[in-house]
């Protein structure tokens, strides 16, 4: 039980802001408007200030502003109830249930408490009231009251308030609300009952594994960071920190992940329109800078598969945050026909060290020395483009064009973008020739191109150009070659995996632009 009642300022009715000492002889009420026994009690605690006010410090404190204003319509007492719609002194004062009364003495320590209504109760404490202030009697019909109403719970007390509260007063930076688990249930089983999980087993986040995965980073746990369709659900630090703990990252994994997440709530990415098309679409992210070492990042052999904590559990820690709290959820706002397993985590590193050009990080604008994660869209891949023949980079970037012309199907140009991976040996073919990046992607542009006419809808696949539109086009417009791509620009390239092996690979875009997604890129706050 508390021993005293803490000092607080709380406005009344008239937006008057009035402090208590909590050190002084008071009475104080807490109370709520759809609490029947509280109704039950106004009667008394008017005739109560009636009849002391001046002589004791009387506080009505009410937990709703809309149900003060409620009780003072329908009762019109002396008294203004103070507006605790915050739930702040209740909590401190420990109240469990409403209506509680609190009776403090000179010194501030509690010397009476009442909770619920008993008649006898109270009608013994303002009898005693009454004699240690020498007046008479409070003239009140105490046997028209009830002789016992239980109260109703406080606020302070209900499960969607009391685990923040708790933690405002314990300064603690978690603030999300705290589900009970039966102690006969599966924590796991009861994660994928709630629809928590992408279809595999989570880490439960519980508040010590949250405060831990908190430590990754200095920004406020309260910090918004943006707004996730298509529930357009408010994303902070603490959100991310949970779901990252339910996907298995390590604390120093964090600013990844909100770098990540920051870039995805961007309007240029349009995540509502990544997640809801039928194409299957899905976030890619690469990382570069120093973090990759850091943070042990794969960026070599395997790095777009299995087997690496990080790229694994940053790439799933998004997913997973943009489904709880964006609330992109296959069957619902998530319509992909098929789907695809880069859904579950894509995440990766650039092997910058084995890359003879600028690395991604600073084509788009970064220094070297910047940690950076850029996402991108894609459908599908990593999508493979074998060559182990190819001895000069013409031929080679040759085979790379060709492949990626196949990107939807090979009628479809100027459609999309696409993420090329260069592994290290086909790397080292086109640098005999000294490549450039501008030399690869011109090459792929060229090795691609085919006659506007070639790519009408025909009997043998009716994609393309619709044949309509082809016949009201020139000879000259049909025989113009078209690359597969609008701009050389839509071509990304970076350089990761194994040192042997001349298998690159591809990642196959959405739609780009302001119409689609837009691959953005966001420093990590480290």
């Amino acid at each position: 039980m508390v021993e005293a009642v803490a000092a607080f300022e709380l406005k009344n009715l008239r937006d008057e802001k009035i402090a208590f000492s909590g050190t002084s002889d008071a009475l104080v009420c807490f109370i709520k408007e759809d609490c029947p026994t509280c109704k039950e009690v106004m009667p008394v605690l008017m005739a109560m200030y009636e009849h002391f006010a001046g002589g004791i410090d009387i506080q009505i404190i009410g937990q709703t502003l809309e149900g003060n204003k409620a009780l003072d319509k329908a009762y019109g007492p002396g008294f203004s109830i103070l507006d605790d719609s915050a739930l702040k002194v209740s909590f401190a004062a420990d109240v469990e249930t409403v209506p509680t009364l609190f009776r403090t003495d000179a010194d501030g320590a509690v010397a009476d408490t009442l909770i619920g209504f008993v008649r006898d109760e109270w009608q013994d404490l303002l009898q005693r009231l009454s004699a240690e202030f020498a007046q008479a009697e409070v003239d009140l019909d105490w046997q028209s009251l009830p002789q016992w109403r239980p109260g109703c719970g406080s606020l302070s007390v209900d499960p969607s308030n009391a685990d923040r509260l708790r933690a405002e007063a314990e300064n603690s930076p978690i603030r999300a609300r705290k589900i009970d688990v039966g102690a006969q249930d599966d924590e796991f089983e009861f994660m994928f009952d709630q629809g928590f999980s992408d279809g595999l087993p989570l880490v439960p986040p519980t508040p010590e594994r949250v405060l831990r995965m908190l430590e990754g980073t200095r920004r406020d746990a309260q910090e918004i960071i943006g707004v996730m369709a298509p529930n357009l659900g408010e994303v902070n630090i603490e959100k991310i920190a949970i779901n990252a703990v339910m996907a298995g990252c390590k604390p120093q994994y964090l600013p990844v992940v909100i770098a990540a997440v920051e870039a995805i709530c961007t309007d240029d990415f349009n995540v509502h329109g990544v997640m809801a098309t039928t194409m299957g679409a899905s976030p890619v992210i690469v990382v570069n800078g120093p973090i990759r070492h850091q943070i042990g990042m794969n960026m070599g052999m395997g790095a777009l598969g299995q087997g690496n904590r990080a790229n694994a559990t940053i790439g799933r820690a998004v997913r997973l945050v943009i489904r709880n709290v964006g609330g992109a959820k296959p069957g619902e706002t998530e319509r992909s026909v098929l789907g695809n397993p880069m859904k579950f985590t894509m995440c990766f590193a650039e092997w910058e060290e084995r890359n003879p050009w600028q690395p991604l990080h600073v084509e788009r604008g970064f220094d070297a020395s910047d940690s950076v994660v850029s996402v991108f869209t894609m459908t599908s891949g990593p999508t493979l483009i074998v060559d182990q023949e190819s001895r000069s980079a013409d031929a080679l970037a040759g085979t790379m064009g060709q492949t990626l012309e196949g990107i939807y199907n090979p009628k479809a140009h100027f459609a999309t973008n696409c993420l090329l991976v260069v592994v290290p040996e086909h790397v080292d073919t086109l640098m005999r020739d000294n490549y450039s990046k501008a030399d690869l992607r011109k090459r792929i542009q060229e090795t691609s191109s085919r006659p506007t006419r070639d790519l009408v809808g025909n009997d043998v696949s009716g994609a393309g150009l619709k044949a309509a539109t082809a016949a009201g086009m020139s000879e000259e417009a049909l025989n113009k070659m078209m690359p597969k791509f609008r701009t050389e620009e839509d071509i990304h390239i970076v350089v990761a995996g194994g040192e042997a092996g001349k298998f690159s690979a591809a990642f196959h875009g959405w739609v780009t632009g302001n119409i689609g997604s837009i691959p953005v890129s966001r420093k990590i706050d480290i």
